[in-house]
């Protein structure tokens, strides 16, 4: 995977400077991109010799909830010209990475065992500011092998006050 982070920087880096006026959509579309084109089907069709660009770049844009504006045709061409249509959702990554630490906010998922909604969800959201001191742009995603509590991501740093980490250091503190 690192060759593929590799891969993917320079188009991370090129996408954030053309889109400097206008992150927030790039950052839109360049996520549905990312989702489509790391479909194995989808890399397996563009892979074949007898498939051009443009019917890929078509099938792609046909898939999307709206336009692909022109930055994005031109991007999704350029990679496609590369054969580097594989590194997309690594782009989107280092993409989303790089207009974070431009506003100075981190992306977080907060998981639960159960849905969390309305007051406690900005309970945790406070929480979670103060804690990393930065904005957060949250998310919440349901797991069940917590049995309760949450657990918190914000890019490389885990904050785990779930019930099943409660439990793994308790049999890890009785077995020791």
């Amino acid at each position: 995977m690192a060759e593929l982070a590799t891969i993917a920087r320079p188009y991370a880096e090129a996408l954030f400077q053309a889109s400097a006026g206008n992150l927030d959509a790039t950052a839109g579309w360049i996520d549905q991109l990312a989702a489509i084109v790391g479909s194995p089907q989808l890399l397996q069709f563009a892979a074949n010799p007898k498939v051009a660009p443009e019917q890929v770049v078509g099938l792609v844009a046909g898939l999307l909830s709206q336009p692909l504006p022109d930055l994005g045709t031109n991007f999704l061409r350029t990679v496609l010209d590369n054969g580097r249509l594989a590194a997309v959702p690594e782009v989107a990554v280092q993409f989303r990475a790089l207009k974070n630490a431009s506003s100075g906010s981190s992306d977080a998922v907060i998981y639960s065992a159960f849905p969390i909604e309305g007051a406690a969800l900005q309970d945790i959201e406070a929480a979670l500011v103060r804690r990393f001191g930065r904005k957060l742009k949250t998310s919440v995603a349901i797991d069940p092998e917590l049995i309760g509590g949450i657990r918190a991501v914000v890019g490389d740093e885990v904050l785990d006050m779930s019930v099943k980490a409660r439990l793994e250091q308790m049999k890890a503190a009785l077995t020791a």
